[in-house]
């Protein structure tokens, strides 16, 4: 079998945690900051995480992870 190619894009946004989920950065944290409320500022600090639903599929994109 020839080696699989992670996916680029997949591989800049995400990564795998001890466990096996995926992690990623919140989006909303880049820029206009004033305009949002200091709650909503500090729930975006936070990881999001992929559903198991779309987990097989980012085991597709990165094979080695």
């Amino acid at each position: 079998m020839p080696k699989l190619k992670s996916h680029s894009g997949a591989k800049k946004r995400f990564t795998a945690t001890g466990t096996g989920k995926f992690a990623y950065r919140k989006n909303g944290r880049g820029h206009l900051l004033t305009g949002k409320s200091r709650s909503r500022i500090r729930r975006l600090r936070k990881a999001g995480y992929v559903s198991d639903a779309l987990a097989t599929d980012m085991k597709r994109l990165l094979p080695y992870s």
